[in-house]
């Protein structure tokens, strides 16, 4: 696709994502793609990445089923960030759980508080 030409992929050939949800705004997660899974993204409609750790294409909630619906997709000023909008079926983005992976605040004294509550028992869902 020609805007995939246009976008600024790092030297592995992964652009980071955000993944918000597009009705409330909440940033869900942040992961990678590469050319390939942003194009499967723009075709299916479904939030496709490439995950640097198992090296290889995932479609999000293919094993939970907590699938993103992707609404709208934006990329920065630099074209080296993309923003999907979705609309996240099973209301949990966090393979721990949670329906955002950014469920722990930080204070300026180095504090952590869970701000979140779990959705789902990861252990129930991936066995792990």
């Amino acid at each position: 696709m020609e805007i995939t030409k246009q976008l600024k992929f790092n030297k592995d050939g992964l652009i980071p994502v955000v993944v918000q949800d597009w009705k409330d705004n909440v940033v869900l997660m942040v992961a990678y793609m590469n050319a390939e899974a942003f194009e499967k993204t723009l075709k299916t409609k479904k939030a496709t990445f490439w995950s640097r750790s198992r090296q290889k294409f995932w479609i999000k909630g293919e094993q939970s089923g907590n699938i993103q619906k992707v609404k709208e997709v934006y990329y920065d000023c630099d074209a080296d960030c993309i923003l999907l909008k979705v609309h996240q079926v099973g209301d949990s983005a966090c393979h721990t759980g949670y329906r955002s992976c950014f469920y722990r605040k930080l204070s300026f004294t180095g504090n952590t508080r869970i701000t979140g509550k779990k959705i789902f028992d990861p252990k129930k869902v991936y066995g792990k």
